[in-house]
C-alpha cells in the first residue's frame, strides 16, 4: 500500500494512493486506514512530505563504500544524530543552501517510518514497529561537519531533510536499488543490500536510546557518491519500490 500526504485547496490530508487516484483517510494512517469516501485525481493534488515527525533519527556511516570515500573510521556501534522537524520538506520544495556554508551535499537514503510509540525494541519488535519506507535526502553542509565535531548544525538547517514522495507499507527493504541523480546525471548507484546494519537492527538501536513516536523517521545511511549541489540544480533520490523524490536547490536570500 502506498500512503501519501497531500494538499487539495486549503485542506491537507493523508491518503491511500492507487494508480493516479488518491483516497483520503479520515485520520492519521498509523491509527486508521478508513477512507472518507472521496476519490481525487493525483494530478489535482500537491504532494507534501508524507510524514510530520517529532524527530528524524539519522544513521551515519552504514555503507562501507561511503565510509571509505569519507575517510572515516569504522564505527563499533551505529552512529546516530538528529535532524529537527523544521528540516523536513516534501517533493518539489526547494533545498536552501545557507549563506554560512560553501558546500552543501546530497545523500540518498532509504528511511523507515515508525508506526507506533515504542521504546527498547528487539529486532523482531522493530519489524512490527515500522509502518513503511520512504526516500530521504540527508542534506549536509559538508564544510561545517568537521568544524563542529558533531553533526547537528551541518545536518540540521531548514530544508535539509527532504522526504517522500510516498510511504510504501509493504516493501521488503533488503535488496533495493538506491540512486541520486543530479541534473539528470546518476551520482550514487547503490543497493540496500550493501548496508552493514539492516533497518530493523538500526530501528531497534535507536529505540534503545530514545522513545520513537508514530511518524518519526529513521534514515538508514547513504552509499558512496555523495557530492555538492549548486543553486539551480535539480536533485532526485530514486529508490526501487518507492519512487522519485525531486527537489530544486536555491541559495539563501
Amino acid at each position: 500500500m502506498l500512503i501519501i500526504r497531500a494538499q487539495y485547496g486549503q485542506e491537507a490530508f493523508y491518503a491511500v494512493l492507487e494508480g493516479e487516484t488518491a483516497y483520503p483517510l479520515r485520520g492519521l494512517p498509523y491509527e486508521t486506514l478508513e477512507k472518507d469516501g472521496r476519490a481525487l485525481p493525483l494530478a489535482k493534488l500537491r504532494l507534501l512530505a508524507p510524514v510530520q515527525p517529532s524527530k528524524v533519527v539519522a544513521v551515519g556511516l552504514n555503507y562501507l563504500d561511503h565510509i571509505k570515500e569519507m575517510n572515516d573510521p569504522m564505527p563499533d556501534e551505529p552512529v546516530i544524530f538528529l535532524k529537527p522537524p523544521s528540516a523536513v520538506i516534501g517533493p518539489e520544495e526547494a533545498i536552501v543552501r545557507p549563506k554560512r556554508s560553501s558546500r552543501v551535499d546530497y545523500e540518498a537514503e532509504i528511511a523507515a517510518v515508525i508506526g507506533k510509540r515504542c521504546k527498547g525494541l528487539s529486532y523482531d519488535q522493530a519489524k512490527e514497529a515500522i509502518f513503511g519506507f520512504t526516500c530521504c535526502n540527508d542534506v549536509t553542509a559538508r564544510d561545517l561537519q568537521p568544524i563542529d565535531g558533531q553533526w547537528t548544525r551541518a545536518k540540521g538547517f531548514d530544508t535539509f531533510a527532504p522526504i517522500g514522495p510516498v510511504i510504501n507499507t509493504q516493501l521488503d527493504p533488503a535488496n533495493l536499488t538506491i540512486r541520486s541523480i543530479l541534473n539528470g546525471r546518476v551520482c550514487q548507484d547503490g543497493n540496500t543490500n550493501m548496508m552493514m546494519r539492516d533497518p530493523y537492527d538500526l530501528v531497534a538501536f535507536a529505540s534503545s536510546v530514545m522513545t520513537l513516536e508514530p511518524g518519526d523517521v529513521v534514515t538508514l545511511g547513504t552509499p558512496e557518491g555523495v557530492g555538492p549541489m549548486q543553486a539551480g540544480d535539480i536533485i532526485e533520490i530514486e529508490i526501487q519500490g518507492i519512487g522519485v523524490l525531486r527537489n530544486s536547490v536555491r541559495d539563501e536570500a
